[in-house]
């Protein structure tokens, strides 16, 4: 019976700390989510492609991202051009092996990305060396940024053009609202396209 109390505590926590970094994002970072999702509106609306990366559980929610705009997120509408470069292991490996792991992300915007399109960086703790990179890249050859990071938003933040953080501590803390965020800029977007 003790041990059935411990983990009610423990899933009272963890979601009651969920739903506080939600309220506090809600709060702090309303603007900079609404201004993201313009910038990758404007860019989708004028023929232009949103690239989406990150590592890990980040990598994970880039291709979640990618989906739900290419497919459907909640009504019918075209698909649209968001692509995650998180998604091709052969390409991935072979750059890594050959320039880097910091090099995976930079090479393919090198490779793909064009002025006027968007490159959004997702990293829980800002300070991931290959989403830097790229972003950095992106910037040089005129891409707009983004960042949706953890903690105090590292490098990350200061690298890119609209910047959303999510001040949490711990890498789950962040991606649970980080994937909240991620269904708010679907359907704000998927609403203009609809």
């Amino acid at each position: 019976m003790a041990e059935r109390e411990v983990e009610l505590d423990v899933v009272r926590a963890t979601l009651g700390e969920a739903a506080d970094l939600h309220r506090r994002v809600s709060d702090a970072q309303a603007a900079a989510i609404v201004e993201a999702v313009r910038v990758m509106r404007e860019a989708l609306g004028s023929g232009r492609h949103v690239w989406v990366f990150g590592n890990g559980g980040s990598a994970a929610d880039a291709q979640h991202f990618a989906t739900e705009l290419v497919g459907r997120f909640a009504r019918e509408r075209k698909g649209l051009a968001v692509t995650a470069l998180t998604a091709d292991t052969a390409l991935l490996t072979a750059v890594a092996n050959d320039y880097g792991f910091e090099q995976v992300f930079a090479r393919q915007i090198e490779a793909v990305g064009k002025p006027g399109d968007v490159a959004m960086g997702i990293t829980t703790s800002g300070a991931s060396a290959n989403v830097n990179r790229a972003l950095q890249k992106a910037r040089d050859a005129g891409l707009r940024t983004i960042g949706l990071t953890g903690r105090d938003g590292g490098d990350t933040g200061r690298l890119v053009d609209v910047h959303v953080n999510v001040p949490g501590m711990t890498s789950p803390q962040v991606q649970a609202v980080h994937r909240t965020v991620i269904h708010v800029m679907c359907e704000l977007i998927e609403r203009a396209h609809a």
